[in-house]
């Protein structure tokens, strides 16, 4: 049984203790979107940042990378190291992170308030997100991320309430620092999270957060889990910093620029989601009795207004969607409670409204890499195994592939291990900063539309595939140059 006590400033009563976890209803929809995301691993191929996550891992793997730091890589590495070619165990560690993130929101309507029927209809929210729905399976960064922020809000969320209650629990604070660090080594935008938080925390508390020693040993901890990461961005010229411009540069690609970025960052939290998230930020905004939740609040809209104005990815908002969304669910549970509706069943249709749209993206999933014109890598390694063992003996011992971006460099890399392939290069992106060609290279496999420095830097350039991507080959190295020489100039974001 939990006991209650009454808050001054607000005709609520607030539990000393939460309600118990409604187990199977929220286990059993975690494990429905678990199945439903495995049932789908099958379709569609390699999804273009999932390649390149498993060929960076597998062939590359570092303490850090251009665009990403080096934990999902070394996942995919693993997953390939275990069961070599099959997409299902791939993907099984995103699979768990998505089914994470339905618990995790039933959790923080748990630590509101939430009773079982609140805690369901959170559970029920976090599985039907759009975003999630489209890349929850695909093992990359942003797949992870949601998880790793939900755990860091339930976290504070957690710390909160005990120490409103005259107990905080400080060990949260060291485990906070733990899963930071973690997080550092998964996606670099949780350090703007945290400056997010900690402008939020100044301005409307809580306040004793930053003097508590355990907090800053939880800093600490976070700091060397993300040294290597970061040492390795500073010995590479910080390169992440520069990719803010790149990522605003596809946005009228992607999202349909600012003006789309901001419908976005609300609309992929699904139809249940984005109404509950609006609600949620108005009563963590106003509500006493989540007075001091108000950060959270103040948090997102911080991040709101710099992901529209920097014209940022439109999921770069879904880690907060969690703690929002269950602000928002035990604000109606608490209008339930003052003013019992016969209309409550309503909200079930519009559960299975979401359900369906979010079906639908999980569907459309399978076909995002043929919508992005990128083959499956085991047909664009066929083709450029083809043009290559086309070619003497001898010639092959001094060729190279070298790609038009590292979306076809991963394709190459990954789908070689079942035909015969030299090693793959690429100047773009992540691929730009991992070895050169060996200076014993004087023929090259162009691998896209159009080997413009091929025409410079070889005498003879002709075309010897025509599939899914033109192949070409180029031979007559020009001038005195090298690899190791050159490949700085040609690298690019």
């Amino acid at each position: 049984m939990s006991s209650a006590v009454l808050d001054p400033q607000s005709p609520t009563p607030i539990r000393s203790e939460p309600p118990p976890l409604w187990k199977w209803p929220v286990f059993t929809i975690a494990g429905l979107v678990a199945v439903a995301h495995l049932a789908f691993t099958p379709f569609g191929g390699y999804w273009i940042d999932e390649v390149y996550m498993l060929a960076a891992g597998k062939y590359h793997l570092d303490w850090g990378y251009v665009d990403q730091p080096p934990l999902v890589p070394l996942i995919a590495a693993a997953m390939g190291w275990l069961a070599p070619g099959s997409l299902l165990a791939l993907r099984v560690p995103a699979v768990l992170a998505t089914a994470a993130v339905v618990v995790l929101t039933a959790l923080l309507a748990r630590e509101f308030g939430g009773d079982r029927r609140a805690q369901v209809l959170a559970a029920g929210a976090g599985a039907t997100g759009l975003w999630t729905a489209l890349v929850g399976h695909f093992v990359t960064p942003y797949t992870f991320e949601p998880v790793l922020w939900l755990g860091l809000s339930w976290l504070l969320v957690r710390w909160v309430r005990l120490r409103d209650l005259g107990r905080p629990d400080d060990r949260l604070l060291l485990w906070f620092g733990v899963l930071l660090g973690i997080t550092m080594q998964a996606k670099f935008q949780v350090a703007i999270l945290c400056v997010a938080l900690l402008i939020s925390v100044l301005a409307v508390g809580p306040r004793d957060i930053l003097r508590r020693p355990m907090f800053w040993g939880g800093v600490g901890i976070a700091a060397v889990l993300a040294l290597p990461t970061l040492l390795w961005q500073a010995f590479n010229g910080w390169p992440q910093l520069k990719m803010g411009a790149v990522v605003a540069s596809e946005s009228p690609l992607l999202s349909g620029g600012r003006s789309g970025t901001a419908i976005s960052l609300v609309l992929y939290a699904g139809v249940v989601g984005a109404t509950l998230f609006l609600i949620g930020l108005w009563r963590l905004m106003r509500s006493p009795e989540l007075r001091s939740y108000r950060f959270f609040a103040v948090t997102t809209v911080l991040l709101y207004g710099l992901f529209v104005i920097t014209a940022a990815r439109p999921y770069y908002l879904i880690g907060l969607y969690g703690v929002v969304m269950a602000a928002g669910i035990v604000g109606l549970q608490r209008r339930r409670e003052s003013r019992p509706s016969r209309w409550g069943w309503t909200a079930w249709p519009v559960y299975a409204l979401s359900a369906a749209a979010a079906g639908y993206l999980l569907w459309l999933s399978t076909m995002l890499t043929p919508t992005f014109g990128v083959p499956t890598a085991d047909s664009l390694a066929r083709e450029a195994s083809a043009a290559y063992t086309a070619l003497p003996s001898e010639q092959r011992a001094r060729t190279a592939v070298i790609s038009e971006s590292y979306i076809l460099a991963a394709m190459l890399e990954v789908g070689g291990e079942q035909h015969e392939l030299p090693n793959v290069y690429s100047p773009h992106r992540g691929y730009g900063y991992f070895a050169p060609p060996t200076e014993q290279i004087d023929s090259v496999l162009y691998v896209g539309s159009d080997p413009a420095d091929g025409r410079r830097l070889f005498s003879e350039v002709r075309q010897v595939q025509t599939g899914s991507v033109p192949i070409w080959l180029c031979t007559g190295k020009q001038g005195t140059w090298t690899w190791a020489q050159l490949w700085p100039q040609l690298r690019y974001l």
